[in-house]
């Protein structure tokens, strides 16, 4: 059976960023540290860390391997979450660490990673079979930066 990891580069600090992101995600844990015995593009001999670990039971490999590629918004990690409260904790915890809000529910963490902290019920909403009530779900979400759940209900049922 094949297994599908995401891989993260980060140009420096990937395992303070691994370590970071499961202290904030439930079901989360840091797995086997590999450092590269060989010389790479990327730098001589024990230069690149390799970082297994899970979000959410997700697999993801973060490497620290130096510049190359900045993050961007082609990629992101959205955390689907069941309440106000978990969307609050995880959003200051993003912020405190050095996060930027963006717009519905984006922020970039403090190594330009992109996320989306959204409560799970709005994917629901948004492709709901009343396409009135899912436009305004969709409107009131596009207007907010963190996601506000009593919004989305208040614009969802009316």
């Amino acid at each position: 059976m094949a297994k599908v990891v995401s891989n993260l580069w980060f140009a420096q600090e990937a395992r303070e960023a691994v370590e970071f992101y499961v202290s904030i995600i439930p079901d989360s844990r840091v797995g086997r540290t590999t450092i590269l015995p060989a010389e790479t593009p990327s730098g001589p001999p024990g230069s690149v860390e390799l970082i297994e670990f899970t979000l959410g039971n997700q697999a993801f490999l973060a490497m620290k391997a130096g510049p190359l590629d900045s993050f961007n918004h082609s990629f992101s990690i959205a955390i689907l979450l069941e309440s106000q409260a978990e969307i609050d904790r995880v959003w200051e915890a993003f912020l405190a660490n050095g996060g930027t809000p963006e717009a519905c529910g984006w922020l970039k963490d403090r190594w330009g990673l992109s996320w989306q902290i959204v409560p799970r019920m709005l994917s629901e909403m948004i492709a709901h079979g009343d396409r009135e009530r899912a436009r305004r779900v969709t409107e009131v979400m596009l207007g907010m930066v963190k996601i506000d759940v009593a919004g989305l209900e208040k614009a969802f049922n009316g």
